[in-house]
């Protein structure tokens, strides 16, 4: 996909927050679009830059390894989000090149992150991702252990705890989910909700989304497919 196609999709998918942000009565300042490139070439993520884009979102480590430390020597204001299952081997690497990990669900998890960030002595920005579905197949926390994991994971991260993520099952109408997520993260007071991808932004900004994630709409489909880290990809 060329560059031009790139910048015209990214205003497209712009244009239609700014209609979803009106309809709910919301401050579009309170919204943000995270570009999904799993798979996608770094060419495409200059083309996205270039275009004014700086949120981004990959759902493999390795692939991020590959594709954004260079980029961020030219465009140092652009932040990574990981937003793939993250596997506790790969929590070290995850927390050198992403600012934002989104899916902290387990305790196992939760303690090799501690010790990345022992380690390194820094520590990414964390959402916990819930199983809003209780999907076998998906990551997340179950919905009825979520409460607790939330706090304790307040609890040992602080401040770096920042928000909630959820993938809702597909075949559902995913905005109860949006809803559920939404009342969970007043109920810890946490201000971000990342949810709503290319199909469904709209309902997830109409239950209080302010993070949705956007590939396919923005960069076509994608030109390969392989394994990684992620159950689900936005």
């Amino acid at each position: 996909m060329s560059d031009d196609e790139i910048a015209g999709r990214l205003q497209a998918i712009r244009a239609r927050i700014d209609a979803a942000v009106a309809v709910a009565g919301r401050d579009r300042a309170n919204v943000d679009l995270l570009a999904v490139t799993k798979f996608h070439p770094a060419s495409s993520v200059v083309a996205a830059l270039l275009a004014g884009q700086r949120l981004f979102g990959e759902n493999r480590v390795q692939e991020a390894e590959t594709k954004f430390p260079l980029l961020r020597e030219r465009w140092p204001d652009l932040r990574l989000h990981l937003i793939g299952g993250l596997q506790t081997n790969k929590a070290l690497a995850a927390c050198r090149v992403a600012d934002v990990i989104e899916t902290l669900d387990r305790p196992s998890l939760s303690d090799a992150i501690a010790r990345a960030g022992d380690r390194l002595g820094i520590l990414p920005d964390l959402f916990v991702q819930v199983n809003t579905g209780d999907e076998p197949q998906k990551a997340g926390i179950p919905r009825e252990q979520a409460s607790a994991f939330i706090a304790e994971c307040r609890e040992r991260f602080g401040a770096k705890v920042r928000g909630l993520m959820c993938i809702p099952p597909e075949n559902e109408d995913p905005r109860p989910h949006f809803r559920w997520l939404a009342a969970l993260a007043g109920e810890h007071g946490l201000a971000t909700l990342s949810m709503g991808m290319s199909g469904d932004f709209e309902a997830a900004i109409a239950e209080g989304a302010t993070l949705v994630r956007v590939g396919s709409a923005i960069f076509g489909p994608r030109p390969r497919t392989g394994t990684g880290d992620a159950d689900t990809v936005p």
